[in-house]
C-alpha cells in the first residue's frame, strides 16, 4: 500500500453535503471530546482494528482532539484521525458497512485535512491507502513514487 500526498490550499468544500447529510439523515460531524474516548476508540476496535483503535486513542491526547466522527443520535456511524501515526499523516478513518456511499467519509476526510492545515502544513500525506481512485478524485491527491516501502512496512503483527 502507497502513500499519497494531498495539496491542503485547495480542499473541496463539503459544507452543503454536511448540511443535507444533516437534513436527510440527521448525521452531524464533530469532533468527540475526552469523556468519549473509551466509547469511540472501542467502537474503533469493534468495527475495524485494534491498530486503528490504538491511532484514535492517541488523537484524544491532542488537543483539540485529532478525531472526528459522524454520529446519528447516540450511534457512531464513521471516523477519521490525523496526526495520529506521524507528522502530517491523515487516517486512520473508516464508516461502517451500512453507511457507505453517502457522502460521509467524505466529509469526514475533507474536515481531518483541514485540520492538518490549521496545524500549518500546505501538504498532507495519507498513509497506506487502499482506494488511490477514490482520493485522486475526492481531493485531488497523487501517489508518491517509493512510497510503498512506508512507515507500516515492518509493524508487528499479532502472531
Amino acid at each position: 500500500m502507497k502513500d499519497m500526498l494531498v495539496r491542503l490550499l485547495e480542499l473541496p468544500d463539503v459544507s452543503r453535503l454536511e448540511e443535507q447529510l444533516f437534513k436527510d439523515e440527521g448525521i452531524i460531524f464533530r469532533r468527540p471530546i475526552a469523556p468519549e474516548k473509551t466509547i469511540v476508540a472501542e467502537w474503533v476496535g469493534k468495527n475495524f482494528s485494534d491498530f486503528w483503535k490504538n491511532e484514535v486513542e492517541i488523537a484524544f491526547t491532542r488537543l483539540p482532539v485529532t478525531c472526528f466522527i459522524a454520529q446519528r443520535k447516540n450511534t457512531i456511524l464513521a471516523f477519521s484521525c490525523y496526526e495520529c501515526t506521524a507528522k502530517a499523516f491523515f487516517g486512520p478513518t473508516g464508516t461502517i458497512a451500512s453507511e457507505r456511499s453517502k457522502g460521509i467519509g467524505k466529509v469526514l476526510l475533507v474536515k481531518s485535512l483541514l485540520g492538518l492545515r490549521d496545524l500549518g502544513y500546505i501538504y498532507g500525506i495519507i498513509g497506506g491507502v487502499g482506494p488511490e481512485a477514490y482520493y485522486e478524485k475526492t481531493v485531488g491527491a497523487f501517489s508518491i513514487p517509493g512510497s510503498e516501502n512506508n512507515i507500516y512496512k515492518n509493524i508487528l503483527k499479532r502472531e
